[in-house]
């Protein structure tokens, strides 16, 4: 086996309770793949995605077979992989104890959106788009699984948000109603216009009509002839607004501050990151 380091920084980058630590863990105790993707509730698939996305993180195989048995053979941890979980272990322990003293020193009513909070800042991405979101509904379509995504905003209805995802990731993330996580997304893949999209007649697939058209009100825009950045406070409804968000306008957009925008992401470009 290769003698370069374990990078365990970012193999586990993400929360100790994830369940790709979870399943790793189980596969250890019972020497199956297939067992452990039971005991976790998830796939098989799923499994095996969860172990690929480690082993890819980690550069070095984490699980191999385990040839012979009265079972046939099976799967056992190799020395990478029980370095893991050593090290997911004093993680674990390390943040309940540093969980515990800022909750103490917390005030009773400054709980709320505490687990998103404390995830953004922990959380270094190239994606400057992040809101702090509980899941609303999960629904399937055509193999994919559709999230929405209720942007927190104290004292009024949530504004939605929506995601496509696999159902394999669905699954790994654990995600529920009510679930607190985060949604992330490029400014790239955000589109800026000065008119909203005219809707298209007809019947439409609804994986290649997957688009999240938003409203907002721009606090700043780029004068470059080519077009370019425009940030925009996210409204749903007059004299409310939401979350920032920053996406980028074609040339000639004319857009100034102030003004109502639309705004257009696709479904596909939220990424979504379990926070507890």
């Amino acid at each position: 086996m290769s003698k370069k380091s374990l990078p365990l920084a970012d193999v586990l980058g993400f929360e100790a309770s994830d369940k790709r630590i979870d399943i790793l863990r189980r596969i250890g105790q019972v020497g199956s793949i297939s067992e452990a993707a039971r005991g976790a509730g998830v796939s098989y698939k799923a499994a095996w995605q969860a172990l690929e996305t480690l082993g890819n993180l980690a550069g070095l195989p984490l699980v191999e077979k385990a040839v012979g048995g009265s079972g046939g053979g099976g799967a056992v941890l190799t020395a990478a992989g029980q370095r893991v979980l050593q090290a997911a272990d004093a993680l674990a322990q390390a943040r309940a104890l540093a969980l515990a003293t800022l909750d103490t020193k917390a005030n009773d009513g400054a709980t709320a959106g505490a687990a998103s909070s404390r995830a953004a800042s922990a959380l270094r991405t190239s994606m400057r788009n992040q809101f702090a979101c509980t899941v609303g509904a999960l629904r399937s379509v055509q193999g994919q699984v559709r999230v929405q995504l209720l942007l927190a905003r104290d004292g009024e209805t949530p504004m939605a948000l929506h995601a496509r995802i696999t159902r394999e990731s669905a699954q790994l993330l654990g995600l529920r109603p009510g679930l607190p996580v985060l949604a992330l997304c490029k400014a790239t893949a955000v589109r800026v216009t000065a008119r909203p999209a005219s809707a298209r007649g007809g019947v439409r697939d609804e994986l290649a009509d997957a688009i999240n058209r938003l409203t907002g009100v721009v606090m700043r825009a780029s004068r470059a002839a080519a077009g370019g950045e425009v940030s925009l406070r996210l409204s749903s409804e007059p004299g409310v607004s939401g979350p920032s968000i920053v996406g980028f306008a074609a040339a000639g957009h004319g857009l100034r501050t102030g003004q109502t925008a639309y705004i257009g992401l696709d479904e596909s470009a939220v990424v979504i990151a379990a926070v507890d």
